[in-house]
């Protein structure tokens, strides 16, 4: 099992139930254990590296409360991303309420990431196996997001969604779209039509706002 873990978590209480999970599966205390703070992880990960004393595991949330200690990193996303210029062969787990697939794609596929747990019910038992499955060499995704993929990766884009969404990214106003669907003689071209398409492909990809669905297409080459 791993011997040395860095938790970085600014909630005092799921810092101690990782902790307590980490104790569960025998991984040793040692004085570096948690952070509250970005800043203060990367800085952790930095100094053991230069002392041959490298972290074996981080696991970090992807969001951090602001206040009055002014931070560089912003979240954990910046954090793991500066974690891994330090320790390029550093294991990380996410440990986060996050749940839309796209953002939990772009941890696995741009930041390497080995691991992702959600915050819910049962997630000990999910670190615990989380934890295991890295230690194993291998990636984990908690259990109740792995539906939430699947029906990500089985959404098909219609050349219709393909057209919205792009005029939605050359500027076009969602509500100036149905003209140009009439014009060009694309059905179905109403307005609420427009609205079910945008709303059905937001809900399926876990998305909030037409610009994250814009941009989620150009990483992914749709548009």
């Amino acid at each position: 099992m791993f011997k040395k873990v860095l938790i970085a978590e600014d909630q005092e209480s799921a810092n101690l139930s990782v902790q307590r999970t980490l104790e569960d599966l025998g991984v040793p205390n040692h004085p570096q254990r948690y952070v509250f703070y970005c800043d203060h992880a990367l800085s952790w990960i930095q100094n053991a590296v230069r002392k041959h004393e490298a972290y074996d595991l981080l696991i970090t949330d992807l969001s951090f409360e602001a206040d009055d200690n002014q931070q560089q990193l912003d979240g954990g996303m910046a954090l793991i991303k500066a974690a891994k210029q330090a320790q390029p062969d550093l294991k990380v787990l996410v440990f986060s309420a996050e749940n839309k697939p796209a953002v939990i794609d772009q941890l696995f596929a741009n930041l390497s990431i080995d691991a992702y747990v959600r915050k819910a019910r049962n997630d000990a038992k999910e670190l615990k196996m989380a934890i295991k499955a890295i230690y194993d060499g291998k990636t984990y995704l908690s259990t109740d997001l792995r539906q939430l993929i699947k029906d990500k990766n089985t959404y098909e884009f219609s050349p219709l969604d393909i057209t919205i969404i792009s005029l939605l990214a050359e500027g076009t106003l969602q509500k100036d779209i149905p003209l140009y669907l009439q014009q060009n003689d694309i059905t179905p071209s109403s307005l609420s039509s427009v609205e079910k398409r945008l709303n059905l492909m937001k809900e399926v990809l876990g998305f909030g706002k037409n610009e994250q669905l814009v941009a989620y297409c150009k990483d992914y080459g749709f548009i």
